[in-house]
């Protein structure tokens, strides 16, 4: 992610937060995965 770029901090449980990371590929960020999922809701 770029330095520039604005992020944003979002509050997550533990189990969630391990829930999001074993849906992840190796080398992704957690923003990576979220933008994957939402984009396969998307297409559904």
């Amino acid at each position: 992610m770029p330095f520039n770029k604005k992020v944003t901090v979002i509050q997550l449980s533990p189990e969630t937060r391990d829930k999001l990371k074993a849906l992840g590929k190796k080398g992704e960020t957690y923003e990576d995965v979220i933008l994957r999922l939402i984009k396969k809701q998307k297409k559904n």
